[in-house]
């Protein structure tokens, strides 16, 4: 594989059946960009934002601790397990067309979460916000991977991705904004503003020219299984961070997700347009991008979970003030992933990425090192803060790695594709660093050793994936043409 210094690269330079109009103006294309990472914005942001409202939801509706536990189950599981058959349809749509339908559902879905009675109304409300997203989240991405060209992309790439991790953080303490002032609600019924807003803009400000792919048909047997398997693969790593591995909560499901996983192969080695080309599947921006992406999420959420669970169990924090104490973790990793943004043009993903896990292991091992009478919040937020400074960037290498040499009518799958890593990683980390904590995430629980042993795993992982990126990831800048690329 050859980028950037190599004086011939391997290239397909193949047509776009998506260029056929001239590129939006310079200052449309950034309004573009404004609207879809908005949109993207309140995705992230409903993956963490319910952690702090759990209480006050389960008090309000006499919510048990199991559906409690599906109150955020069920949003990643609809996300991350419909995100592939997702990115094909808004390939087959058209981006535009996928955005407003995604962000139409997922405002409705959003106000039906926010007047549930009671649990069950809740979960379906969590269940269709996170279809929506499935849907929205691959379609945004494809637009701003289409809209833009050169530099400028890797510019909104970078954007893009500090969204990512900025809603994340972001969550933490709007949850506790909220839930402390007008009520757990208002989680949910604050998207709706935001949702009619950005559905407006869209109509007028998308592009009406957007990726298709040439056949329009959608492989439903793939689909049916890669969905299965998925959903299956991120409930059985949920259920094992909360009942042990050997649970057969988390067995059956993680050998169903197998078995799935094998019959999605078989289906697509027989069927004529596979919803995972090969070509797709074994190109190596591609699968390195999402690799980084597993990483970075699988780090990012879990010490965010622990950092909550630290400051709200063993330092006795309220909701708001666990919310304000996350505010400079939420400005570090933004300011990381925007610093990505402007290095990933000029040394490269590779560089980026190693660099921002490696700064990411350093704040993991300082977390490490908690004191043992449990410190308090100068003792936690520091290293939350160093570590998410160097996410931010491992998120910009991974989303500029994997859709930087994709065409047009490629972008939606390929979106679906990474930012379904970014859904296994946040549950498989957080399933695997619950466990490595449960000492200390037990009710009533005197020790931090739980903790210091999870910080201690996410600080080993986030180093050997710093020396493995430094390999794996390809080397040189992103391609500066003005058309997408496909390098093998």
């Amino acid at each position: 594989m050859s980028h950037g210094t190599p004086p011939h690269p391997t290239v397909d330079e193949r047509p776009d059946p998506g260029e056929d109009g001239p590129d939006p103006a310079p200052g449309r294309r950034w309004s573009v960009l404004t609207l879809v990472c908005l949109a993207q914005f309140m995705l992230v942001l409903d993956v963490t934002v319910v952690n702090v409202a759990l209480p006050s939801m389960g008090a309000d509706l006499g919510l048990g601790r199991e559906t409690l536990t599906w109150v955020v189950t069920a949003y990643a599981l609809a996300f991350g397990g419909l995100m592939l058959l997702g990115g094909r349809i808004a390939d087959l749509l058209g981006g535009r067309t996928a955005f407003l339908v995604g962000l139409a559902v997922f405002t409705a879905a959003s106000a039906a979460a926010g007047l549930a009675p009671n649990g069950e109304v809740l979960l379906a409300g969590r269940v269709a916000q996170g279809a929506a997203a499935a849907l929205l989240s691959p379609a945004a991405l494809a637009l701003v991977t289409v809209t833009f060209r050169g530099p400028d992309r890797n510019r909104a790439l970078g954007v893009w991705a500090a969204i990512g991790g900025t809603g994340a953080a972001a969550g933490v303490l709007v949850g506790g904004l909220l839930t402390s002032g007008p009520g757990w609600e208002w989680i949910f019924f604050a998207n709706v503003p935001i949702g009619l807003a950005v559905l407006a803009g869209a109509r007028t400000v998308l592009p009406a020219r957007t990726a298709r792919t040439s056949s329009g048909r959608l492989d439903l047997p793939g689909a049916i299984t890669a969905t299965a398997a998925t959903t299956l693969l991120i409930l059985g790593v949920t259920r094992a961070g909360a009942d042990g591995w050997g649970s057969p909560w988390a067995l059956v499901p993680l050998t169903g997700s197998a078995l799935g996983y094998a019959a999605f192969v078989l289906v697509e080695r027989r069927t004529r347009e596979p919803l995972v080309p090969p070509r797709l599947a074994t190109r190596r921006p591609v699968v390195s991008g999402a690799f980084v992406m597993l990483v970075a999420s699988g780090l990012l959420i879990p010490l965010f979970f622990l950092g909550s669970m630290y400051l709200q169990q063993r330092l006795g924090f309220g909701a708001l003030r666990t919310g304000l104490a996350f505010l400079p973790v939420a400005v570090a990793v933004t300011a990381g992933a925007h610093l990505g943004g402007v290095l990933v043009g000029r040394v490269g993903p590779r560089t980026v990425g190693a660099a921002g896990l490696a700064i990411a292991a350093a704040g993991a091992l300082l977390l490490s090192r908690l004191p043992g009478h449990g410190g308090g919040a100068a003792d936690v937020v520091p290293g939350l803060a160093i570590a998410a400074a160097g996410i931010g960037p491992a998120f910009v290498a991974a989303t500029t790695t994997a859709m930087a040499h994709v065409s047009h009518h490629e972008a939606g799958l390929t979106s679906g594709l990474v930012n379904t890593f970014h859904e296994l990683g946040g549950a498989l980390g957080v399933a695997l660093t619950s466990a490595l904590a449960a000492s200390s995430l037990a009710p009533g629980a005197r020790t931090v050793d739980g903790y210091t042993d999870a910080f201690l795993a996410c600080g080993l992982v986030a180093a050997g994936a710093a020396v493995l990126i430094a390999v794996l990831l390809p080397a040189g800048v992103p391609p500066a043409g003005d058309g997408p690329r496909h390098l093998h």
